[in-house]
This record gives structure tokens, C-alpha cells and sequence, in this order.
């Protein structure tokens, strides 16, 4: 009797992406370019080598967890905010458990007056960095001066061998009012929207991941000028619930400051390309407040100047990809 032969199954590979706002990663250093005195030892955070070693410890466990609901590894690709320096992040790759998953990350200094920036870190096993470069977000003050905020950073790469153009954004902040500060951005909208069009003139449906803290939720003006200008998806917009979900808390109100966009060459299901799959927050209960009145919050590495020996004021945001092989 012939038995009949069944091809075993492909297992299906994943990988995930996301974004972590890193609430001032500093190093203790005295940086004198900089406003970086409260993170020094005898700054008003008193920020020691032990905590900043700690934070370091707690954000890289963190990293290799996130979405470990929907995919069980590490992510290949995390955009990260509030990052000092190159120091800070090669002192973080270097920390376990992120010391033996070989992450490699792209970082430029930008004209933040706080010097906090964005940065890229990547797995090398699975993408590999073609150019990258910070793209200035020129806006201005309403007196007319500049406003010294962060770069947009682009990086143009190939993950498992398929071309990805990825912004990461860290927008102008709300401190002086959301309504007031709103069109800094839409400058900043419009800014990546031209810079899209520009690799859509180079290459014809190119794979989009535009990513960052954007200090403005999924409905707001920016982010609808950004999804519509440059047609893409917000994998994020279904996830924000006001009053009980998001990735940060300001007056008692959850804001989703922090998302991950897509262009539609992503819900293609060709073979050697990536297919979205699903998105999340991760919001693990080790990330959490445990009591008082801001349980379920953020746990904080400082609320003021009070040190609460947490993570980071965001919770990260990552999406999962199909590779379709």
C-alpha cells in the first residue's frame, strides 16, 4: 500500500515593530551643550550612575517583551524618543538582555534644547541599514523664532531583503497649549508628506513606516493631515479608548501620543514581501502603577522631581508583520 506524502506546513514568520518612548534617557554626564544639569548627580533628580544602570536594566528587559502577547520574540525593529546621546543607547544594546539579540541602532545629535533625540535600533540578524540621515523640522515660535525641537530621523534599509523607508518622529510638545502649538504639527505632517512623495517619484508603491511619540492622538489635525496626505494606515486608531486605554495619562485623560502609520503596500500578500497582521500597546502590568491614585498609569522613572524608579511615562506601541515566503 502506497502511503501518501503531505508537504509539512511553512511556519509562518513574524516579526514585530515598535516604537518606546524612553522618558529622558540620560546619562549622568554634564553635557554643556545642553540642559541636561537635572540629570547629572547633583542635579535636582540626583540622577546616579545606580539609577541611570537601573533604568538602562528595566527598558531593555522591557524591549525584548514587546507584543510577546501576539508574537513570542524579540523585536527586529524599535524607533525609540527622548534618547541623550549615541551613549545611552550603546550603553543600552549592551545591557541584557538586549546584549545578546546583536542589536545595532542609528542616532543623530539634533538641536533639541534638552538634547533629547530620536533613534533607530535594529537587529542585524534581520535588517540592514542603507542610508539615514535627520531630516530638520523648521518651525517657529509665535514671536517668529525658532523653535529648536527635534529632527524627524529617516532610515532607508532592507528588511529580510525588502525595501522599508521608516521615519521616526518625536512632534513639537503641547506645553504651551495643544491648540496653540497645533500648527507645529501639521508643519511637521507636511514635512514627512513631502518627503514621501519625493521616494514615490524613485520608486513605485514603496513600503512606508512612519513611527514616534507625535504629542497628538489619532484624531487629532496632524495625524489625520499626515494619514490623508500620504495615504496611509493607522494602525493605532482603533486602539485608543479615552477614557480607559491609551499609552500615556495627562489630566486624568489616556492620550495615544504614541503610534506606528503604514502605506497600503503592506496589505499585499506577494511572496518575499511583509503583510500587516495586527497591532497593539504594550501595556504589561509589570509597566504599571500597582496603587494609588495612579494605578494602571505609567510606572514612571520621575513624577516631578520625585523619584519613582519606573520605566517610562509612555507605554510602547508595536505592529506584527507577516514575511510572505
Amino acid at each position: 500500500m502506497r502511503i501518501p506524502f503531505f508537504k509539512k506546513k511553512a511556519k509562518k514568520q513574524r516579526y514585530t515593530i515598535a516604537f518606546y518612548n524612553l522618558e529622558n534617557l540620560f546619562d549622568p554626564e554634564r553635557n554643556k551643550n545642553t540642559l541636561d544639569r537635572d540629570y547629572t548627580p547633583t542635579g535636582i533628580k540626583k540622577w546616579t550612575v545606580e539609577r541611570y544602570q537601573r533604568k538602562l536594566a528595566k527598558l531593555s528587559k522591557t524591549i525584548t517583551r514587546i507584543g510577546e502577547e501576539k508574537h513570542p520574540y524579540p523585536p527586529v525593529l524599535i524607533g525609540v524618543a527622548e534618547a541623550e546621546n549615541n551613549s545611552v543607547l550603546q550603553a543600552l544594546v549592551d545591557t541584557d538582555p538586549m546584549e545578546d539579540l546583536d542589536y545595532g541602532f542609528i542616532h543623530f545629535d539634533s538641536p533639541d534644547e534638552r538634547g533629547i533625540d530620536t533613534g533607530l535600533i535594529y537587529r542585524k540578524k534581520f535588517f540592514k541599514v542603507l542610508h539615514s540621515e535627520p531630516l530638520a523640522l523648521m518651525v517657529n515660535n509665535a514671536g517668529g523664532i525658532r523653535d529648536t525641537t527635534r529632527d524627524i530621523l529617516y532610515v532607508k534599509g532592507e528588511l529580510n531583503k525588502e525595501l522599508v523607508h521608516i521615519f521616526v518622529n518625536h512632534w513639537p510638545s503641547r506645553r504651551d497649549g495643544d491648540v496653540e502649538t497645533e500648527y507645529k504639527r501639521v508643519i511637521a505632517a507636511e514635512e514627512i508628506i513631502q518627503n514621501i512623495e519625493s521616494i514615490k517619484l524613485q520608486e513605485l508603491d514603496p513600503n512606508i513606516i512612519v513611527m514616534g511619540d507625535f504629542n497628538d492622538d489619532p484624531s487629532s489635525k496632524s495625524i489625520q493631515v499626515l494619514k490623508e496626505g500620504a495615504s496611509l494606515f493607522n494602525a493605532m486608531e482603533t486602539l485608543h479608548i479615552p477614557d480607559s486605554r491609551g499609552t500615556s495619562v495627562y489630566g486624568g485623560k489616556w492620550n495615544m501620543f504614541d503610534q506606528v502609520l503604514i502605506s497600503n503596500s503592506f496589505f499585499n500578500y506577494e511572496k518575499n514581501t511583509h503583510s500587516f497582521d495586527t497591532a497593539g500597546i504594550f501595556d504589561h502590568k509589570s509597566l504599571k502603577e500597582k496603587k494609588g491614585k495612579y494605578k494602571g498609569t505609567p510606572y514612571r522613572t520621575f513624577v516631578s522631581h520625585r523619584y519613582m524608579g519606573g520605566y517610562s511615562d509612555h507605554f510602547p506601541v508595536y505592529t506584527v508583520f507577516t514575511f510572505n515566503s
